[in-house]
């Protein structure tokens, strides 16, 4: 691997389907992160769960993200062809006594404990061996019990206890699919990120994904977990809730509306401005420390057409 600048972010969208403004609040806060070091903007598609992305979306969100101004280094990583150098960095841990089989179903669960993240903390089940009788399903990583903690540059300390707030958890479905930890710690390693600016709906995954660095021997990465935009309901902008694509031919006002989301306080004569004056501003004046520390914010305004609809 070649050696990394003092910086190096991403923005790593699922392309799920098009870009709403809950995803251009994480490109503007990691762009802008990134560029105010003098660093590197990587560009990832997030398509390992590839049932959930269907075929074009990449294309929907190259384009809206050209429409506003985003400017991206090197080549785009796609996680879908990467299925190789998962199996090479999977099968290593396998050889490591890390991971182990699985024969459990969602059934076999049910009667777990929720963990952090609303799923059942695994049991440990199979940690000795398969039941008799059984065939493994899923690949799982051994995690230890005691705290592990993450310092964010905007959340503060964050600290689980894996082994009670989430189990030891899966690596390879038991559809096939290899799983976002370990894609998004490959690929984090493999494109020399050093700093990783992301929703603050990932926080939770981050003590999963600082103990598989570690279990691989990679650097963790500096985090920053900006606030999730939320509709009026409080759940988060989506496809599932029917978040409002961006608007290509008038980036302008949501790139302002982003900005201020962020707590940068844009000039309000600014949704007229042209997305380079805003981009000149945004650069000269952006500052993390000023990001809310919150979990969640409102979308400005109405964000999601199923709102439209209703009212």
């Amino acid at each position: 691997m070649s050696a990394s600048p003092a910086y190096r972010g991403r923005f790593a969208p699922s392309p799920t389907g098009p870009l709403h403004f809950g995803s251009l609040v994480a490109a503007v806060g990691s762009f802008l992160e990134a560029r105010s070091h003098g660093g590197e903007w990587l560009l990832r598609m997030e398509d390992v769960d590839e049932p959930r992305c269907p075929p074009g979306n990449d294309v929907l969100i190259l384009r809206a993200l050209e429409a506003h101004g985003f400017a991206w280094d090197g080549e785009i990583l796609v996680q879908s062809r990467r299925k190789a150098r998962y199996r090479e960095c999977l099968d290593a841990l396998v050889e490591a006594g890390s991971v182990f089989p699985c024969a459990c179903t969602r059934a076999d669960l049910a009667g777990a404990p929720a963990g952090i993240d609303g799923a059942h903390v695994y049991p440990g089940t199979c940690r000795g061996g398969l039941p008799a009788g059984r065939e493994a399903r899923a690949w799982r990583l051994r995690v230890p019990e005691g705290e592990l903690a993450v310092d964010d540059a905007v959340q503060g300390r964050i600290a689980q206890d894996l082994a009670r707030d989430v189990g030891d958890f899966v690596l390879l479905r038991a559809d096939g699919y290899f799983a976002y930890q370990l894609a998004v710690v490959v690929d984090d390693a493999d494109q020399g990120i050093t700093h990783v600016v992301r929703g603050a709906d990932l926080l939770d995954s981050t003590a999963r994904q600082a103990f598989l660095q570690r279990c691989l021997g990679v650097a963790t990465p500096e985090y920053a977990h900006l606030p999730v935009a939320v509709n009026s309901a409080g759940e988060k902008l989506s496809k599932q809730t029917l978040a409002r694509a961006l608007d290509e031919a008038s980036p302008g006002p949501a790139l302002v509306a982003a900005l201020g989301f962020l707590g940068q306080a844009p000039p309000e004569a600014f949704r007229r401005a042209s997305v380079p004056e805003i981009w000149s501003w945004a650069l000269a004046h952006w500052q993390l420390d000023r990001v809310p520390r919150r979990r969640t914010l409102p979308a400005p305004g109405l964000e999601s057409a199923g709102e439209e609809e209703r009212s």
